[in-house]
């Protein structure tokens, strides 16, 4: 039985998506520091890597197809690189005193940590200007030759944090997906026949990783060389494709149980960057806690990152931080608003 996604003026389908992938990537950074001593934690870091990011880098792509319109590219540079360059001064100076590091380094064009994303992503849509737009490539010779620098962008050893270099490529046919999939396309693997094949490739992931722990995470992360994962450039490659094939398949496990009706964290799916942009300083300041060490339960790492990733996709957070994400004020004028009211029907 074929199920027809409901489609809104705001899609709840892919607010769901939104919301469950941003939860996995908190999710994902907390149990990060456990990787080597939990095999269960292992098993669930793998196998949430091979599918969220792709996922998520799917979805910016298939929410991509404005790009014609006049004035997108200087509209998403605002959005994205003004916000990356504040953020990446504010987590030099986090990291500076978290650390206790011993000199202060600003590194305007070495993204910190998760910030890599947003570099990437306004990339990602230049790039697709120039497939789509300028060159008008077809649909396959588009995705073809995206693959093709995916695969041949590991061959290079120096400077891929640079500008993010390595995953914009390395991502990049997943954001060009995205752009060419229709609604249609995720219908048709919401069927009873297909969530029972999804599910079959969900569990023979997860039970292949459990059993093979000392499997590389950095192969799933796009962020290194061939070399610097001791591989030779072919086999590199090649071992590449196969990540490639079971990114497709993990995303497709993913979309085919994205609930599709309104849920109440549906509405904090539109708020993911300021999840992505803010979970950093809660989860690096965690790693260096003594709390780390004494929380090892599954159970408790996905309640708290469930927790947070609500907190941060709240609407007071978001009204505080819009200022210096969105530069806008909006949110914030009406809490301050709404709490003049509120004050004033206390009082009376």
């Amino acid at each position: 039985m074929k199920v027809i996604i409901q489609m809104s003026k705001r899609d709840f389908y892919f607010d769901n998506a939104k919301f469950i992938l941003i939860f996995f990537v908190v999710f994902g950074h907390i149990i990060q520091s456990y990787i080597h001593d939990n095999s269960v934690i292992t098993a669930l870091y793998m196998t949430i890597y091979t599918f969220h990011m792709p996922a998520f880098t799917l979805v910016s792509g298939y929410f991509a197809k404005g790009f014609y319109k006049k004035g997108y590219v200087k509209k998403l540079a605002k959005k994205l690189l003004i916000p990356y360059l504040i953020f990446q001064m504010i987590y030099t100076i986090f990291y500076y005193f978290l650390y206790q590091e011993h000199t202060f380094q600003i590194e305007p064009f070495v993204p910190q940590w998760s910030l890599w994303f947003l570099l990437s992503l306004f990339f990602w849509n230049v790039l697709l200007i120039l497939f789509v737009k300028i060159f008008q490539l077809k649909e396959s010779l588009s995705l073809f030759i995206s693959l093709i620098l995916g695969l041949v962008v590991g061959c290079f050893e120096d400077h891929l944090d640079v500008l993010s270099f390595s995953r914009t490529f390395v991502f990049f046919p997943f954001f060009l997906l995205g752009f060419y999939l229709k609604k249609e396309h995720f219908s048709s693997i919401i069927t009873t026949k297909a969530r029972i094949l999804f599910l079959m490739v969900l569990l023979t992931v997860l039970v292949s990783v459990y059993f093979h722990p000392n499997l590389n995470e950095n192969w799933l992360l796009g962020s290194k060389s061939y070399a610097q994962l001791h591989s030779d450039n072919f086999t590199g490659m090649v071992l590449r494709i196969g990540i490639y094939a079971i990114n497709i398949l993990m995303v497709c496990c993913f979309f085919a149980f994205v609930p599709q009706r309104k849920f109440f964290f549906t509405h904090w799916g539109k708020n993911t960057l300021y999840v992505y942009l803010l979970h950093g300083f809660f989860v690096k300041t965690f790693r260096e806690s003594d709390m780390k060490n004494s929380v090892e339960s599954v159970i408790l790492l996905l309640i708290v990152s469930f927790l947070l990733t609500v907190f941060l996709s709240s609407s007071y957070m978001t009204a505080v931080a819009q200022p210096i994400i969105e530069m806008k004020w909006g949110k914030l004028k009406k809490m301050i608003l709404h709490l003049k009211k509120s004050s004033k029907y206390m009082e009376s």
